[in-house]
């Protein structure tokens, strides 16, 4: 694609992150959140300004820290996401302190050279549909066992 006069392929890579309606979140390799969009500021809650530069564990609930951490320090190292190629349904938290329940999927950023300078992740909020499959269940169970 050839930016044109008004938008440079920065820009508009830019500005497509930025827009998109899905979480995109970048946190570098110590795991400080380096990009986070408009998708995810609905989801989470957070402004970019408030958590920029900040720990991941903002939005990770604090029981499944030491999974999430050993899982990104696993990825980082060996250079491979346990989740490639899946969309993985998790936990999380919004700034309110109210529980997400977000689809991501997983990837690792790589420079120039090839040396991984960090995880991305991209997602969306499914709590709704979440809470909706999980009382249709309930109820189901509930029916068997009358």
């Amino acid at each position: 694609m050839q930016p044109t006069a008004e938008c440079t392929d920065s820009d508009l890579y830019r500005a497509i992150v930025d827009q998109a309606p899905d979480v995109i979140i970048f946190a570098d390799r110590t795991g400080a959140i380096r990009v986070w969009n408009g998708g995810a500021e609905t989801v989470f809650g957070h402004s970019a300004a408030e958590v920029l530069g900040e720990s991941l564990d903002v939005i990770i609930p604090e029981r499944l820290r030491k999974a999430h951490w050993d899982g990104f320090h696993k990825a980082i190292d060996n250079g491979q996401t346990k989740y490639r190629n899946q969309v993985l349904t998790t936990r999380s938290v919004h700034k309110d302190g109210s529980k997400l329940y977000v689809e991501l999927s997983f990837g690792l950023v790589r420079n120039g050279s090839g040396t991984i300078v960090g995880s991305l992740a991209i997602g969306r909020d499914c709590t709704a549909r979440h809470l909706k499959a999980v009382a249709q269940s309930s109820a189901s169970c509930a029916k068997q066992t009358e």
